[in-house]
């Protein structure tokens, strides 16, 4: 897959999860928050949330995808996608 071609499929990804409608898992939820954030390069504002537990977990989920390249965290947010989609079918 090019580099284009991985754009466009990640920002199909993202849509896609913004059209949906139904509560997500919290797992999954901060499966997509760490992918997207390490994805587009937007980790400084990791901890945003004004409850410290939350603050926690999506500090957690970044940091275990820390190794990741922008390109690895795309692929893995439109597996993670895709993965979601198929088994709610």
């Amino acid at each position: 897959m090019t580099s284009e071609e991985l754009d466009i499929a990640f920002q199909n990804a993202v849509n896609s999860i913004n059209n949906h409608t139904d509560p997500f898992p919290a797992d999954i939820l901060l499966k997509l928050y760490a992918y997207y954030k390490r994805a587009t390069n937007s980790q400084e504002s990791s901890s945003t949330s004004k409850k410290p537990l939350i603050s926690a977990f999506k500090t957690n989920a970044l940091f275990q995808t820390r190794h990741l390249s922008c390109d690895e965290a795309k692929q893995l947010y439109i597996e993670t996608v895709d993965q979601y989609f198929l088994y709610r079918k």
